[in-house]
């Protein structure tokens, strides 16, 4: 199904053609003064230098083509060239009875059966989840989400961090405390234990006493070096608890992101990559694409047309070590070779811009990938506390994430209880879901690349724009229909068609519902998941004052009232597909 503005372009285009002009000029958008018209087209502004006229006189002759198009209300041209274009409510009704019959609104599958590599994890094994997860968890599962719905094979991948130093300062630690372990133990032979010796609350203890001793004491930081060597090159006993540690903190994390209504299809780790490594650098120095500069392997990237000093990709230190830039690689080649994607995006926090701009010219250069896959870095920015510092807890330090969730809903659940006719049980299943969307669409409200402070009171809030009232409008327009179906058990919805609007709110309501597919095709490919945010808090409000211009349960006439229940539910409907792209849930009632 076409977009409304792509229908409406279409005939505004033949219209410039008929009058002499180049049809590239009639492209129409939504009115930029939605109190003067609906649409409007600027093409005469620019047909005017071509054809030497003014753009007025353009105007006017494409507005007088236009004038007695039956689809057409109202088209007027401004100075010094604008043609503002009103549709007739016929054509809109027309359009929204499409949407109801169509799959998905009408939302057109523009994927084309191309794979999508949504990299939006990066948590390291054996640590919590903490807020600084939260942005790229809730945007990454966004983007799938959307790429999803519009036909996309779209994968989400993890990426677990599980090949650094933080193994070998585990291991070091364990032997530590536990020296008698069989991991230990080089004459051991025998299988090791399927249980792990440790649990996920012991795990996340050791990993930081590991961490800050070693701060400290300089011969434990070289042991903890010496494990991560030995592991990585194939020691019995520490890869054994190298499986441990993953095993135990998958699960953890498995648990933990479903409890943010997060979901990956890939749970690859940067270990998976390292088979990759030796054949990359043969490959590379093979090709003359990389060489030796001061002791360590490096592939120039930059360009002639750089502005600034773009460092060159470091493979192999002088001292051996491989980088992230060289399993970053590494993984572009396992996903090329397993998945063939045609678009990787990595969404990550913006300061590593550099980083990701090396490694992509990298790959480009050195023809890692062909010259048609898309690599896209969505930087974000950090959520802030009111000091507009990052985020801290009261006692100023990182916040684990499922403290935050929680933090969240008790807030939601304060509220909730007050209505009496709430159990506590579901008051308490009603605020983790309303609390989780507070966190989520005021993460999502924001452009990704932006700060934004946080501030739990307002997201919580069910004024404003916020994950609060958009649920809140859903569970009104819930309650309006399951009353209206007590009193009317054998009425389907959609089995009668929109009727004639008859208030200037409905219209609103109606027009606004007409972008639908626009702004989900739009917020994807431009990575913007805050224009479906701005779309439903808009959505809500025409809602929200059409409800209260118009009785619909009192409602006498019969065909105004089935109109108005097929509206509203076409509404409930829409908000709440766009809360599902943005991994929101909705509750029942609140």
């Amino acid at each position: 199904m076409k977009k409304l503005t792509e229908l409406i372009t279409v005939t505004v285009k033949a219209a410039f053609e008929k009058c002499g002009y180049s049809s590239e000029y009639g492209s129409v958008t939504l009115s930029d003064r939605p109190d003067l018209c609906q649409f409007q087209c600027n093409g005469a502004l620019s047909a005017a230098k071509k054809y030497k006229k003014p753009p007025l006189t353009i105007a006017t002759e494409i507005v007088n083509s236009l004038k007695e198009h039956q689809d057409f209300k109202d088209v007027t041209c401004v100075m010094p060239g604008f043609i503002n274009i009103t549709l007739n409510d016929s054509f809109i009704i027309d359009f929204l009875n499409t949407m109801m019959e169509s799959k998905k609104f009408g939302c057109e599958e523009i994927g084309e059966n191309k794979t999508i590599i949504v990299d939006y994890g990066g948590p390291n094994v054996a640590k919590p989840l903490h807020v600084g997860h939260l942005r790229t968890a809730v945007i990454g599962e966004s983007i799938k989400r959307m790429g999803r719905f519009l036909g996309y094979n779209t994968l989400g991948d993890v990426h677990l961090g599980d090949w650094g130093l933080q193994i070998g300062l585990i291991i070091a630690e364990l032997k530590r405390r536990s020296p008698d372990l069989i991991y230990f133990n080089i004459d051991y032979k025998g299988e090791y234990p399927e249980e792990a010796p440790f649990t996920i609350t012991e795990l996340e203890e050791i990993y930081p006493t590991a961490s800050n001793y070693a701060k400290i004491n300089a011969a434990f930081m070289e042991d903890s070096k010496q494990a991560t060597l030995l592991f990585q090159n194939g020691h019995r006993g520490y890869v054994a608890l190298w499986k441990h540690i993953l095993n135990v903190s998958i699960k953890d994390l498995k648990k933990n992101y479903a409890n943010l209504n997060v979901y990956f299809d890939l749970w690859k780790k940067e270990s998976d990559a390292q088979p990759y490594i030796p054949k990359m650098i043969e490959y590379l120095k093979d090709n003359g694409f990389a060489y030796i500069s001061d002791g360590a392997l490096i592939v120039d990237v930059k360009d002639d047309r750089d502005t600034k000093e773009v460092p060159p990709c470091i493979l192999v230190k002088s001292d051996g070590a491989t980088l992230y830039s060289t399993t970053d690689l590494a993984t572009i080649i396992e996903r090329m070779e397993l998945y063939k994607p045609d678009e990787i995006i990595y969404i990550v926090d913006k300061r590593q811009e550099l980083h990701f701009e090396q490694v992509f010219r990298c790959a480009k250069k050195t023809k890692l990938v062909s010259p048609d896959t898309k690599l896209i870095f969505l930087g974000f920015g950090t959520m802030n506390g009111k000091d507009g510092k990052p985020f801290k807890t009261r006692y100023g330090g990182v916040m684990r994430l499922e403290h935050l969730i929680k933090e969240a809903s008790d807030k939601v659940y304060k509220r909730i209880i007050e209505n009496k006719g709430i159990r506590e049980e579901e008051a308490e299943e009603i605020s983790k879901k309303v609390g989780l969307a507070a966190l989520k669409y005021s993460d999502l409200s924001n452009q990704i690349s932006k700060d934004y402070m946080f501030d739990l009171d307002r997201f919580t809030s069910s004024e404003g724009n916020t994950g609060p009232y958009i649920i809140y409008t859903v569970v009104r327009i819930k309650s309006i229909l399951n009353k209206f179906l007590s009193m009317d058990p054998e009425y389907k919805t959609g089995e009668i068609s929109l009727q004639l609007l008859c208030s200037e709110s409905e219209g609103s309501l109606m027009l606004k519902l007409t972008q639908f597919n626009e702004v989900v095709i739009s917020s994807f490919t431009d990575y913007s998941p805050h224009k479906i945010c701005q779309f439903i808090y808009d959505l809500s409000n025409e809602f929200n004052k059409f409800y209260h211009e118009n009785k619909i349960i009192s409602e006498r006439d019969p065909q105004k009232q089935y109109s108005w229940v097929n509206l509203i539910s076409l509404t409930k409907n829409v908000l709440i597909t766009c809360l599902d792209l943005l991994g929101i849930e909705v509750p029942d009632r609140m």
